[in-house]
């Protein structure tokens, strides 16, 4: 091993570290640019499905998407096995 290979090893871990920072932030950006009645409509959902399947209120996940004049809402729930 070279000297010039520990180096090489702090960039590569400050890229990672760079990249994954940029990940939060993207998702962090996302989430306080929606629109405010996502964790209404999130509770409420999670009311609705508990009264027929009992699931775990963190394993749902709502997000929504616009592209131009397009909204999309996405709901993904997971069930457990003996649903």
């Amino acid at each position: 091993m070279s000297f010039l290979s520990l180096f090489q090893k702090k960039r590569d871990t400050a890229k990672t570290a760079k990249e994954r920072l940029q990940i939060v932030i993207a998702h962090e950006r996302v989430k306080r640019e929606g629109p405010d009645f996502l964790p209404d409509l999130q509770r409420d959902i999670i009311k609705v499905i508990s009264k027929y399947v009992d699931i775990d209120p963190d394993q749902v996940q709502i997000n929504l998407e616009k592209e131009n004049d397009c909204a999309v809402l996405e709901l993904n729930v997971t069930l457990p096995d003996d649903a």
